[in-house]
């Protein structure tokens, strides 16, 4: 231990005459203070961008979400296409509170495979309308777009009338119990 304090001591003797012993001027802490204070500002006006850019995000997000969860009506089709496909959505809506009225937990399962199905059918159904906006209207497109609106609906039928089925069936059940 010794020995490397007598090296310690000795090396700092040997940087005696090199150290930097000036004396600061008056004016340096002054200088130096305004320096800061305009350090101090310039953060406080970066922090307000950073805070006006994430607003700005903030609302493209929420616009974004919010333009995307509304339906996609058929702008670019002509009046017998956006009338046919109004008539049907408005009868796959009807449906779909029918089926959602008759929930309960026994028909819970067959509901929520029914709504899986449905999402399935529905993405099917967006594709169809991109093709029709890509490719104009033709035949075979709207065909396509119609099959899917009755699939959709005849499903939804099935499935309110396997859920009816089903209430009968516990209905008779409790009855032969009693």
């Amino acid at each position: 231990m010794k020995n490397e304090n007598e090296k310690l001591d000795q090396l700092f003797e040997n940087l005696e005459n090199q150290w930097d012993v000036q004396e600061l001027d008056s004016q340096h802490l002054e200088r130096f203070s305004k320096k800061m204070i305009l350090k101090k500002r310039k953060r406080n006006y970066s922090f307000i961008y950073a805070v006006a850019a994430s607003v700005v995000v903030f609302l493209g997000v929420t616009l974004f979400y919010t333009n995307n969860e509304k339906p996609k009506e058929l702008k670019f089709a002509s009046k017998e296409t956006r009338q046919t496909d109004s008539i049907f959505t408005v009868l796959i809506q009807n449906e779909l509170e029918k089926i959602n009225e008759k929930k309960s937990p026994e028909n819970e399962k067959i509901i929520n495979d029914a709504l899986k199905q449905m999402k399935s059918l529905d993405s099917d159904y967006d594709k169809i309308v991109h093709e029709l906006e890509v490719n104009g209207e033709c035949k075979p497109l709207i065909y396509a777009m119609i099959s899917n609106l009755q699939t959709r609906i005849s499903f939804l039928q099935s499935v309110l009338q396997r859920i009816e089925e089903t209430e009968k069936l516990k209905k008779l059940n409790d009855a032969k119990t009693i």
